[in-house]
């Protein structure tokens, strides 16, 4: 009779565990979410390292994003595309290509509007230590 194991505390122990996990899990979304999105040591286009060989060196417009030097050419020759400076000798910048660009900007809006959200505030909230 001394193995008796109460239903309660296994249920409460059942029960922290699976908050742990789901609360590990969001830790690990929130951090991720920081690292990929505002890493300012990666360039946010293609990922690679960002040192002082690969900077941009693209002063004529000011970029809103992290890029490497070849990202910020591509960004700056997408700019002058819809300005209507399309050079014929960049024979790869085709609609697709406009299409790629566009369709990546508008993912990037996306996540900073989720990080402003009030739902994501809200997580943070969630995620702070010391919550019960």
């Amino acid at each position: 009779m001394g193995n008796i194991i109460s239903l309660d505390e296994k249920l409460k122990t059942t029960r922290d565990q699976q908050d742990a996990h789901i609360r590990k899990r969001k830790l690990l979304a929130v951090r991720k979410i920081f690292r990929c999105t505002h890493c300012a040591a990666k360039c946010e286009k293609c990922g690679i390292q960002i040192a002082e060989d690969n900077r941009p060196r693209v002063p004529a417009y000011r970029i809103p994003y992290t890029f490497c030097d070849g990202c910020a050419e591509e960004y700056v020759d997408y700019i002058d595309t819809l300005k209507g400076s399309r050079n014929s000798a960049l024979y790869w910048h085709n609609d697709a290509w406009l299409k790629v660009w566009a369709s990546w900007i508008e993912h990037q809006g996306a996540v900073d509007s989720y990080l402003k959200s009030k739902e994501f505030e809200r997580l943070l909230d969630e995620l702070k230590p010391n919550q019960t």
